[in-house]
């Protein structure tokens, strides 16, 4: 497609690095995105993601290491960004023109055909509202209106800083059933997020800064399944709480009360032995239930960011 070389990965940088005066704003970066996936990129503010991004698409050059994306090396950006779209800090429109006339002053200027605009104002959404002024338009609709001209070259890999920003439930919702569509059709998706209930909910992969680091590259299932397990544990009467808390104290067990649950870092094959202990003291459960951390108290925990 637009020639660009075959490759098994859509991005992939080893020793990626910018330093702007005694500032690293990312340092010795290494990672890779499938292609065909939808990858999640995250981190606290400042941690290098946006910076990154702009090395990518060769709006910046790295201070050092060496990248490449679909196959083409990241110092020569001509070679891939054909095959690349890419929203970054928020679509930018004339408010006096509908969506579809934006779409196509974007096409004429790119040299893109015409007849992809209808095409992609119903990929987006937007099928009914093309000829609304862009003044009118939702935040929402905005966002998808920027991810439709992100789409006008028909990428192989689409590249999103924070797309869902400033959008309620039901935005977020549409910008996550449209990323989730495009994959399911062979785009790569590349998204910068801070909202990792969604992500956690559509990224196969992940990278993961933190201070211009990777701290973590890979499955999202794999990240999480390396997590402490938790078990839950609610006694069918509230009385018998205070002495089954010292019960599994003085086995060993490290307990905390959390919302009026005790909640014991472990592995799932204790649950037996939490039964047993219960039962021997003629205590009875109403709970004994397995938890994983979600990606957001995974990520605070790796990161020590608590936004």
């Amino acid at each position: 497609m637009n020639g660009v070389p075959q490759s098994k990965t859509a991005i992939s940088v080893t020793g990626l690095t910018k330093v702007y005066g005694d500032r690293r704003a990312v340092s010795d970066a290494k990672f890779e995105v499938p292609l065909g996936t939808i990858c999640g990129f995250v981190g606290p503010n400042g941690s290098g993601k946006t910076t990154t991004i702009r090395m990518l698409l060769g709006l910046i050059e790295p201070t050092a290491g060496t990248g490449s994306v679909l196959g083409s090396p990241i110092s020569k950006p001509s070679e891939y960004l054909a095959s690349v779209g890419a929203m970054i800090e928020g679509p930018a429109f004339y408010p006096a023109l509908s969506g579809a006339e934006n779409l196509k002053v974007l096409a004429t200027m790119g040299g893109y055909p015409l007849e992809r605009v209808p095409e992609l104002l119903q990929v987006v959404g937007l099928g009914e509202r093309g000829r609304s002024k862009y003044k009118t338009y939702s935040l929402g609709m905005k966002q998808r209106l920027g991810i439709a001209a992100a789409l006008l070259p028909n990428p192989q890999l689409l590249i999103l800083d924070e797309p869902t920003n400033g959008l309620d439930p039901s935005g977020i919702q549409e910008i996550r059933n449209l990323l989730k569509e495009l994959a399911s059709k062979g785009t790569s998706v590349f998204v910068s997020s801070h909202l990792l209930s969604e992500l956690e909910m559509i990224a196969e992969y992940l990278v993961m800064l933190r201070e211009g680091k990777v701290i973590y590259f890979g499955k999202t299932d794999d990240l999480l399944h390396a997590q402490q397990t938790l078990i839950v544990v609610t006694p069918e009467y509230q009385v018998d709480q205070d002495r089954l808390l010292a019960l599994l104290i003085a086995a060993n067990f490290h307990v905390q009360v959390r919302d009026g649950k005790l909640v014991i870092d472990g592995a799932k094959e204790i649950t037996a032995e939490i039964n047993r202990i219960a039962f021997a003291a003629g205590i009875t459960l109403s709970e004994l239930s397995i938890e994983k951390p979600t990606l957001e108290e995974t990520f605070f925990d790796m990161t020590g960011d608590a936004e």
